[in-house]
């Protein structure tokens, strides 16, 4: 793999967003973190202006999504990744609030590849993304075809 994984952090909770960022800088991830603040501009980053998600061809990209957002579903989302030529290789890790076990089954079954429930508590939190960040750390993430 010749570029560096992109991480897209689809996260609509300003302090999350900062949290999540400081935390995998901490555990030593440098690479580009593309943060989006809602849906609509996680389909126009990841899809392109045409919908077709070429614009991401041959970009090895991390997606952390959020499910809880304010203009659409990250399942919704989650769908439409998966579903997508280009993207469904990339890999999908879930940062949220939900901890319902129907709804971590349905990201699983819908190709999420990591479920990762926020803890309310900020050090459990912040220890949490520190675990993620030395898992992106070592993960080998293939390029969108």
């Amino acid at each position: 793999m010749n570029d560096p994984i992109i991480i897209v952090m689809v996260e609509d909770d300003e302090g999350h967003a900062r949290l999540i960022e400081k935390n995998l800088r901490r555990a030593g991830v440098h690479n580009r973190i593309v943060p989006l603040a809602d849906g609509a501009s996680a389909i126009n980053f990841l899809f392109g202006p045409d919908g077709s998600g070429a614009i991401n061809k041959g970009r090895p990209l991390l997606i952390l999504l959020d499910l809880n957002l304010p203009d659409m579903a990250g399942i919704d989302i989650l769908k439409r990744i998966k579903l997508n030529e280009h993207l469904k290789i990339s890999p999908v890790v879930v940062l949220t609030t939900t901890d319902d076990k129907s709804e971590i089954q349905r990201c699983y079954d819908l190709g999420c590849n990591v479920y990762i429930t926020k803890p309310v508590d900020y050090e459990k939190f912040a220890n949490a993304i520190q675990q993620l960040g030395l898992f992106v750390y070592v993960m080998q993430v293939p390029e969108a075809i």
